[in-house]
């Protein structure tokens, strides 16, 4: 099994506190979603014969495919976007939730959104994207516990 390529906090907790304290820095949303886009550019490479209809994340209006890896001691998640701000979007999801156990998912709740001010400042289509990779992320998270 791939080990996941993010920075592993030891809880999602201190995952989330670090997000946020990182976004913390910057004064302005131009600022930010510069910072997510340079997040995106991070995500490691993603193999183009996983750029499959059944590796789409549907209900994103980009381009996002998600493959998981690993069982209910410990889920891998691999993602991509054709979108630059989406990518980013994926690497704090993959941030706080790749590389944990299942019941460490299910036990977690994306207060990173909030905390750093996504939920005001995403357009629609984006907020509804990030919520259905999120619930991939929990349901993947329920199917293998």
């Amino acid at each position: 099994m791939i080990n996941s390529p993010f920075p592993l906090e030891p809880t999602p907790a201190e995952a989330q506190a670090t997000i946020a304290e990182e976004f913390s820095f910057f004064g302005d949303w131009s600022e930010r979603y510069q910072y997510l886009i340079d997040l995106g550019r991070k995500l490691p490479a993603f193999p183009e014969e996983w750029k499959t209809e059944e590796h789409r994340l549907l209900g994103c209006q980009s381009m996002v495919w998600i493959v998981p890896e690993g069982d209910a001691d410990k889920l891998v998640f691999h993602a991509i976007s054709d979108s630059a701000i989406v990518s980013g979007l994926i690497y704090l999801a993959l941030r706080v939730y790749s590389g944990r156990s299942a019941a460490e998912i299910l036990a977690t709740d994306p207060d990173y959104v909030s905390a750093i001010g996504l939920a005001k400042h995403l357009s629609p289509t984006r907020s509804n994207g990030l919520a259905a990779m999120l619930a991939f992320i929990r349901d993947t998270a329920q199917a293998r516990q």
